[in-house]
């Protein structure tokens, strides 16, 4: 296998994990959880989104949260938005690394912000200009691009199509999102080998849920075709509250395990941060889905 040396793992269970949990958890306990990941050795953190209290109530609190936390020295701290309210919020709460993102689908569109795709890329693009004029660095990428819950398999061409009209925006980063968890390790390498060659050099990153259980094989497939960046959730948390039965990302400790093992270098304790989800796990009082979050103790993690 072609694997690289280093893999960075960006933490998104403070955003994408805690907005469709239905017991509000407090403020302190996302700020705690935040600064223990950077502690752990989590370099890139998105820890909220800026989006209307009324749509996702679990998020209110993000000016708080971008207060509140300690802001590791050598830590991304990110926050999603979703229009140029958004924006503004994100820049005025301090955030300098922000994260947009539209799906492929319009029937996803419209159930997750209420556009059709041609308004939602002219969203888009308002968004990058506000954001690029405040500085601030930008995240760009697409969801839905592996299958839709609503609409099935969407048509390559109108992925790359997309993706197209995004690079011709300034954007530091790409994402390309399995929002539904439809993917496989195929599609995965052929998708990667059409828009890899349109990306040059801006990093792109893999925004996969674990809907069907092909999470980590579909990062197999990804790392072969030379992708170093992923977004993971503390022991599976999250998913998408507009598509039926949506499961979370692929859990960060599995992903570190399953890394580690392989040889593939991260910079991140993976006991401390199982204790993260462990705790998580005690406030919300139930098993989450992921599974090496609980074998915390020394060798057994690995044996």
């Amino acid at each position: 296998m072609n694997l690289p040396e280093t893999v960075t793992v960006i933490e998104v269970a403070t955003r994408d994990g805690f907005q469709v949990e239905s017991k509000p958890i407090p403020t302190h306990l996302k700020v705690e959880t935040i600064d223990a990941l950077a502690e752990a050795g989590v370099r890139q953190i998105q820890v909220t989104s800026f989006v209307h209290p009324k749509w996702v109530p679990q998020l209110a609190d993000a000016e708080e949260v971008c207060r509140s936390i300690s802001k590791k020295p050598g830590v991304t701290y990110s926050a999603l938005a979703l229009n140029k309210k958004g924006v503004e919020r994100a820049h005025a709460a301090g955030i300098n690394h922000l994260d947009l993102s539209i799906s492929v689908s319009d029937t996803h569109s419209r159930k997750n912000t209420n556009v059709s795709l041609p308004q939602a890329m002219k969203n888009l693009r308002e968004m990058v200009d506000l954001a690029g004029q405040e500085k601030m660095e930008l995240r760009v990428g697409l969801q839905c691009v592996f299958g839709c819950a609503y609409e099935g398999p969407i048509p390559t061409e109108r992925v790359l199509k997309m993706a197209e009209e995004i690079f011709s925006m300034e954007i530091d980063v790409f994402s390309l999102a399995d929002t539904t968890g439809m993917a496989n390790p195929l599609q995965v390498k052929q998708l990667l080998s059409k828009m890899l060659p349109l990306l040059g050099d801006t990093p792109v990153i893999l925004h996969l849920h674990d809907t069907r259980g092909a999470g980590l094989a579909n990062l197999v497939a990804a790392l072969e075709c030379g992708v170093t960046y992923f977004d993971t959730a503390l022991a599976g948390l999250g998913g998408c509250p507009f598509i039926p039965g949506a499961a979370g990302n692929i859990a960060t400790e599995d992903t570190l395990y399953l890394l580690h093992s392989m040889g593939v270098e991260t910079g991140i304790d993976i006991a401390k941060v199982a204790q993260c989800s462990l705790r998580l796990e005690e406030f919300l009082d139930r098993q989450l889905p992921g599974k090496m979050y609980r074998l915390v103790d020394g060798e057994a993690m690995f044996s």
